[in-house]
């Protein structure tokens, strides 16, 4: 007997997502997210159909929240002209909203610019944060001449700064966001832990034990370093 393709009945068995995009099994997908009827495959299943819905709507967000914030916000334009000064150009030609496949905010590429993960962004200020983010890396990139894919000191470094000077690590940002509730230290231990997410993340790097040796080798020195501002901005 020819083995038969998994209904989508079977599908809410194991998952609690059932596949559909009409207007009641979306309704039902809903009520099995907040009932915690879904497991963890089911919750990104859920995730990866939205996203797909709500491609269009969420880049359109992106790129008008994008485009107020090159001509508004203090950080952005700070970096924008810092980026000038040493011969690139940060516009919205070159920071694309895009809908992302992977759990991230953004990237930073020397030939491509700057990707915002529309489906990711929460709000206008976790788009400032991500901006300001990539911007530091594109400031680092012209002014230091990074080694972005084999040399992960280089990384760790980026990733450091990146993660200290662009608000990310705010304390209102990691308290009422991330729920990490530490009064003291907290900066310095958001920043350390991203920093190790981040480049335990990449090709060359064997693991988050390479990786957290790597950024306490450059950890003082990166994140001494405030530059292009004169202190951490906030």
């Amino acid at each position: 007997m020819a083995n038969q393709e998994p209904s989508s009945t079977d599908d809410e068995k194991t998952t609690g997502h059932v596949a559909g995009d009409d207007g009641y099994t979306r309704w039902r997908n809903l009520f099995s997210l907040l009932t915690g009827k879904m497991d963890e495959v089911g919750k990104e299943q859920y995730r990866v159909a939205r996203d797909e819905r709500m491609e269009e709507a969420d880049c359109k967000r992106c790129e008008s929240q994008r485009d107020f914030l090159l001509q508004y916000s203090p950080i952005i334009r700070f970096m924008r002209d810092n980026i000038n000064q040493l011969g690139g150009d940060i516009h919205n030609g070159n920071v694309r909203c895009r809908r992302c496949g992977t759990r991230q905010s953004g990237g930073f590429d020397p030939n491509y610019g700057i990707q915002i993960c529309a489906n990711e962004m929460r709000n206008r200020g976790h788009l400032e944060d991500t901006m300001a983010h990539e911007m530091v890396h594109a400031y680092d990139h012209l002014r230091f001449k990074l080694d972005w894919r084999d040399n992960l000191r280089h990384a760790a470094c980026a990733e450091i700064r990146a993660s200290s000077l662009s608000g990310e690590c705010r304390w209102t940002r990691e308290f009422f966001t991330r729920a990490q509730w530490k009064v003291t230290q907290q900066h310095q231990e958001c920043v350390r832990r991203r920093a190790i997410l981040s480049v335990a993340g990449r090709p060359s790097c064997k693991d988050d034990v390479q990786a957290a040796k790597v950024v306490n080798e450059v950890w003082d020195s990166c994140f001494a370093d405030t530059r292009p501002f004169d202190e951490i901005y906030r």
